[in-house]
């Protein structure tokens, strides 16, 4: 195979970062090594140095001397990694010219991705019961005593909240991070004030309010999975590998951002339900995951490397919690699993040269 130019694409604050390999979570040398162990070399680009006209754009390429600005043939398939205001065009622009960008959005709504999913019956019974907004907060506390309330928008666990109804009362203790605080705090709220106390944080934002799945836990601490599904070579969607998250301890949110730490997925299973019955979970979530990948690519045009957020019951039963866009595949380093880290970065480039080597093959929609 001869050494052909795939693109990933960052925002510009993370391009910034590039020549001084100041790039948070993403890692350089890991999409170097996947890149050329599919005969690429990987240019780092952001949105403001791609000129179709001339057929050129200006990249990080890695040289003698590290990476410099250069001028480069402009890729033909493009790793979206960075994220977008939804009223930016770009990326249409760059599609309606030909080129091959796979993960064109980044970031979904937590209602538009339920929403996509409701619309499989044989899915519906792992997505917890959810309602949008104020009306939605109004029916939820009549059907459930434990919610969660999450930004449409939001990530990393940011502005989630929980309402709790308190037994044998008609009072809900509602927790919360107050603003500047990385503790989570907790009031006492009447059942006719929860509107009135929680308008405007819902007017800031839209919410989505979910029942609150029983989690299994490990050692008091709730705990869900991380599952990477990818594309890779030939196309086809794969799961990369999956870690648990555990919550902080008297946490209720397990995102690693939010205090939760990552382990091997295997290990937890193991530890919670004994070898077998965590065999059997494992396949499942992988089944699940698959489906839940298919089922979206119907309707989000060149899906093909997300995170997804699995929930597991004591009785082992599994919810699907939220999808990623960008998945952030530092979970699999902390967790002590670096090999399948490589592979989260490897599987992508695979798809890239699967694209290069036939452009017929990429899903428009």
């Amino acid at each position: 195979m001869g050494q052909k130019l795939v693109g990933i694409l960052l925002n510009a604050a993370m391009h910034r970062g590039v020549p001084r390999l100041k790039t948070g979570q993403e890692s350089l040398a890991a999409y170097e090594e996947a890149a050329a162990g599919y005969g690429m070399v990987p240019c780092f680009l952001q949105l403001s140095d791609i000129n179709l006209e001339p057929g050129f754009s200006v990249a990080y390429v890695k040289g003698l001397q590290g990476y410099q600005r250069t001028v480069v043939p402009t890729p033909s398939v493009i790793h979206n990694r960075a994220i977008f205001s939804p009223r930016s065009t770009g990326i249409e622009r760059l599609l309606g010219q030909g080129l091959l960008i796979f993960n064109t959005c980044n970031r979904y709504g937590k209602d538009q991705i339920h929403g996509l999913l409701q619309q499989n019956e044989a899915l519906r019974g792992f997505l917890p019961d959810s309602a949008a907004g104020l009306a939605g907060l109004r029916d939820m506390v009549n059907r459930h005593h434990d919610l969660i309330l999450k930004p449409c928008r939001g990530s990393v666990g940011k502005g989630v909240m929980r309402l709790s109804r308190k037994s044998g009362s008609g009072r809900w203790t509602w927790t919360y991070l107050p603003s500047g605080s990385r503790r989570y705090a907790s009031r006492s709220v009447s059942q006719e004030n929860l509107h009135r106390v929680l308008r405007a944080r819902f007017a800031a934002m839209p919410y989505l309010v979910q029942e609150r799945i029983p989690l299994a836990e490990m050692n008091g601490r709730p705990f869900d999975l991380r599952v990477t599904v990818q594309r890779g070579w030939g196309g086809d969607w794969q799961v990369t590998g999956m870690f648990a998250k555990l919550a902080a301890p008297g946490g209720f949110v397990s995102n690693i951002a939010r205090g939760g730490e990552a382990f091997s997925a295997s290990a937890v299973l193991e530890q919670v339900f004994g070898g077998e019955a965590a065999a059997s979970i494992r396949m499942s979530v992988q089944m699940l995951s698959l489906s839940i990948a298919r089922q979206l690519e119907r309707s989000l045009p060149g899906l093909a490397d997300i995170g997804l957020d699995i929930g597991i019951t004591k009785d082992r039963r599994l919810y699907f919690i939220e999808c990623n866009g960008r998945d952030q595949r530092y979970g699999f380093q902390k967790a002590g699993l670096r090999d399948t880290w490589k592979d989260s970065y490897r599987r992508p480039m695979g798809y890239a040269r699967f694209l290069l080597d036939d452009p017929s093959r990429y899903i428009r929609y």
